[in-house]
């Protein structure tokens, strides 16, 4: 078995995680994301587990999270489809943000299996001990199956199966005869065109996610392996204050288009109501 060593740049980057020895059921992404779960509900349990009119800091501090993080989703999706999209939502946000700051910890890709002269070598990894969990894109797919599960029962809820599909294909503005054709024909090709954009919506979300973190997963390990022991240390310092603001990012960015995915399809709901209601007033 090759060496376990300490490695400045790795020779090969994995787009998967790597398997853990004899644990062929784990990967060191996963083992990672187990990490981020552990700590994500040590903050929670220790937060909510004595809670009293007088909160403490650990309260207080969760408290808050969870009162900004519900207020910008009852913006995105409206305060009556909140309600059941807040849960996945917020707790995808924290774990995509923990994960991101996780992946920038010292020694996160960069202990690990390779060839080299021995423990502490400076030598290149070839399978890291640790992998950001985002930077598997097997973890960031299964993130974007589980929003768009959310989507789809959220919207199946909301508006229903035949609702869905005459908002998707049924054509709008209330015009007939030929005109009316016309424009029937032409919201079908849309809504084709809204069917493969729906199917392909789980792809982009998850490319779009690991993209960024693998990208800055690899320039600070190219970063870290320039001029010699003090440009390993200096050399990627900046980059790791735009890694921080690039996880911030990308963890609103992906629970923002889920909202927005769910907004879409749930919306026309309630403004067929409000048009039902001001027929009916008329």
């Amino acid at each position: 078995m090759p060496p376990f060593v300490l490695a400045v740049t790795r020779h090969a980057e994995s787009i998967f995680g790597e398997e853990m020895g004899m644990l062929s059921f784990l990967t060191n992404s996963s083992v990672v994301a187990l990490l981020v779960l552990g700590i994500v509900m040590f903050i929670a349990r220790k937060a909510t587990s004595n809670m009293t009119l007088v909160p403490n800091k650990w309260q207080n501090g969760f408290e808050a999270l969870v009162e900004f993080l519900y207020d910008k989703v009852s913006d995105l999706v409206g305060p009556k489809v909140a309600p059941k999209a807040f849960p996945l939502l917020a707790t995808l946000f924290v774990f995509i943000l923990v994960s991101n700051y996780f992946g920038l910890l010292p020694g996160v890709g960069t202990i690990g299996f390779g060839h080299g002269n021995g423990f502490l070598s400076l030598e290149h990894v070839d399978r890291p001990l640790l992998r950001p969990a985002t930077a598997d894109l097997n973890m960031t797919l299964g993130l974007a199956a589980c929003a768009m599960i959310l989507w789809l029962v959220i919207t199946i809820r909301e508006v229903g199966v035949w609702g869905f599909v005459v908002h998707t294909f049924g054509p709008k503005g209330g015009l007939k005869g030929f005109v009316g054709m016309m424009v029937a024909l032409v919201f079908l090709f849309v809504g084709v065109l809204e069917i493969v954009s729906i199917a392909i919506r789980p792809v982009t979300l998850s490319l779009r996610l690991f993209g960024n973190v693998f990208a800055g997963e690899t320039v600070l390990h190219t970063m870290s392996g320039m001029g010699g022991f003090i440009g390993s240390v200096l050399a990627p310092l900046p980059f790791y204050f735009m890694e921080l603001l690039v996880g911030l990012l990308q963890a609103i960015v992906f629970t923002m288009l889920c909202a927005v995915y769910i907004q879409l399809s749930t919306a026309h709901d309630e403004e067929h109501g409000h048009d039902e209601a001001g027929h009916d007033a008329h």
